[in-house]
């Protein structure tokens, strides 16, 4: 059977695949993608902000192959080399004191929500359970994390959510002030929301937030799932912001393509969960930490977040040089852009997938772009080029 029906026969379908349109791909190297044809794509998409540092990193793949020769898997209950060195790295390029594994961005805002609820039971009395998350964020999929996430459209169809949660304006200090109550435990924000369209926080509104947090003794946790591990321009979105979150999250470009989630916590955050309060089979596995050490080391490299910086600017500023009516603006942090545009702006996505261009739409109005930090800026000049191109032809 043709692998595209024989998807369709075999997997429950939730990413709405369409085979007329949908590729199949077979490798990657470096900013390029080639599909079963063999026609190659220039990858602004990079696995959702997964592959930071390209496809099939030589380094990566070294570590990989050499872990694997070694040991693949083993208990928690068994400490590793790997594991260990990468809490290290972490701890030390991070306000963070401590760090729990997992597999995923929404396993590990799980974690967040499940060590939160503990604080506030500890710090404030058993009705202190409550937390306030941001309108338009994304924080996963699963029960927990998509009632976390400030979009109904996610929750239609699996009702009744988990309590607790109450939703503020993003970029709005008051109304997050507002939404606080005896029974808060701690605020859950996207340093730059995602999903939500790429709109980055303000300096004096998550400056404001902790300062809120502080008073009313409340967990400062943020996600930096998608916008962390050098997407902005800087190791941490955070550090844009000369504010400390009591917890953080991280996933997606960590693993260098392999899965893995982090929750990293400082101060009593850090010691609030005890042995058996949670746990996971395959957090901090070996393999994906060999990898992580790897991609965390080059990351974390001062001149590679400096380059990517420079080009996140130069991205943007050839983004608005772009002289076409239809687009709204364009926003972002480093190499983490959106431009949003009038109409549906996924007539786009298929467009530049015919011209070799590789590209997401958010949302219904707003094109995301997550190019791998190794672009160069002849890369994205002909990103540019064919975007042109594809928003004339659909003006």
């Amino acid at each position: 059977m043709e692998l595209k029906a024989l998807e369709k026969e075999t997997i429950i379908n939730t990413y709405n695949r369409q085979p007329e349109t949908t590729l199949l791909l077979e490798r990657g190297a470096g900013v390029y993608v080639w599909d079963d044809a063999g026609k190659r794509y220039l990858d602004f998409v990079s696995g959702l902000a997964v592959n930071n540092l390209g496809h099939c990193h030589p380094q990566i793949v070294e570590a990989i192959c050499r872990q694997a020769r070694q040991l693949m898997h083993t208990s928690n209950l068994y400490y590793t080399e790997p594991q260990i060195r990468l809490a290290e790295q972490l701890v030390r390029h991070s306000c963070a004191e401590k760090v729990f594994f997992c597999n995923s961005g929404a396993e590990a805002n799980e974690a967040a929500i499940k060590l939160a609820r503990k604080y506030g039971k500890v710090k404030k009395g058993q009705a202190a359970f409550e937390i306030v998350t941001a309108k338009r964020s994304f924080h996963g999929r699963t029960l927990a994390a998509v009632t976390a996430t400030g979009q109904t459209k996610y929750h239609q169809g699996f009702e009744p959510m988990v309590a607790g949660f109450r939703y503020a304006e993003f970029n709005n200090l008051q109304s997050f002030k507002d939404a606080v109550t005896e029974q808060t435990c701690a605020i859950l924000v996207e340093p730059v929301q995602g999903e939500g369209g790429v709109y980055p926080a303000t300096p004096e509104f998550l400056q404001g937030l902790r300062q809120l947090c502080d008073e009313e003794q409340l967990l400062l946790i943020f996600d930096e799932v998608q916008c962390g591990m050098g997407r902005t321009g800087k190791l941490f979105a955070y550090q844009h912001y000369n504010v400390e979150p009591d917890i953080f999250t991280l996933a997606k470009a960590l693993g260098g393509g392999l899965p893995i989630g982090v929750m990293a916590a400082k101060g009593e955050a850090a010691v609030i969960l005890q042995p058996g309060e949670h746990a996971s089979t395959f957090g901090g596995n070996p393999v994906v930490c060999a990898a992580a050490n790897t991609a965390v080391s080059i990351l974390a490299d001062a001149d590679f977040l400096k380059q990517a910086a420079e080009l996140g600017a130069y991205f943007q500023q050839k983004l608005r040089a772009i002289n076409n009516p239809n687009i709204v603006e364009v926003r972002g942090l480093g190499l983490m852009v959106g431009m949003e545009i009038k109409g549906d702006a996924a007539r786009a996505v298929p467009l530049c997938q015919d011209k070799g261009l590789l590209v997401n739409c958010i949302g219904g109005k707003t094109l995301r772009f997550l190019p791998p930090l190794i672009v160069t800026k002849a890369d994205i000049d002909t990103a540019v080029s064919i975007l042109e191109e594809v928003l004339s032809a659909i003006a």
